[in-house]
């Protein structure tokens, strides 16, 4: 179990973050990056689940900016309001919150002496792109069904480390044809499908497949050992 810190960004905003440690010498750090639901249970499991793999785990609080504590969870009422906040904070000038995310990056890989890698979900795994094209610190990037990453904006985009990506091949938010261009546009990119639907990781969502969830886990793990290793 872990426990919520306060970061500061490069521009003096302050901002909490769950911290969930390992129970030895971490070998090496995982920024984990929201859905649009806030670091709730569910992403504090995640943390928690990374930590125990032996990372030092670090959720910064993304939505901070535009509103404290959001802790939603996975009804219709919650749906509406977290897109209304990725919104807020998708407005927000540049470099909005990826600022956060650098000092959650620099927290860790100060605190772990290792290298870092970060994973996001949802608004998450877009952002989890964008860190690893546009911020420093960062020896790999997990990106699951990251909305509005297989677009031609997001697609120019250049990674500054290795990536791997996991893709619903039923997701109705993301359709595949855009997974095909954006694996095609970018060969360096490890690009996995599932035969599962949009926020297939999380177990307390309708969508969640447990077998593709388990797949993606091994794959991503698997990779930070690699990465981080």
């Amino acid at each position: 179990m872990g426990s919520f810190i306060d970061l500061s960004a490069a521009d003096g905003f302050k901002l909490p973050a769950y911290l969930a440690a390992p129970a030895g010498q971490p070998k090496g750090a995982v920024v984990v990056l929201q859905e649009i639901f806030g670091v709730n249970s569910h992403i504090r499991a995640v943390a928690d689940g990374y930590a125990a793999a032996g990372y030092l785990a670090i959720a910064p609080a993304t939505f901070h900016r535009v509103q404290a504590g959001v802790e939603l969870g996975y009804a219709e009422p919650d749906f509406g309001q977290g897109v209304g906040l990725k919104a807020a904070v998708e407005a927000l000038p540049a470099p909005g919150v990826l600022q956060d995310i650098q000092a959650a990056i620099d927290h860790v890989r100060q605190a772990s002496g290792g290298k870092v890698g970060i994973v996001g979900y949802c608004w998450g795994g877009l952002l989890s792109w964008r860190a690893a094209c546009l911020l420093k610190g960062l020896s790999a990037a997990v990106c699951y069904y990251g909305g509005g990453m297989t677009g031609p904006v997001e697609s120019a985009r250049q990674p500054a480390c290795p990536v791997l990506t996991h893709f619903g091949k039923k997701d109705h938010w993301i359709a595949m044809d855009t997974v095909n261009a954006f694996a095609a546009a970018h060969p360096e990119v490890t690009v996995q499908a599932y035969e599962a639907d949009h926020g297939f990781n999380c177990d307390q969502r309708g969508s969640y497949d447990e077998p593709a969830a388990t797949l993606a886990r091994a794959r991503s793990l698997e990779f930070f050992t690699r990465h981080l290793g």
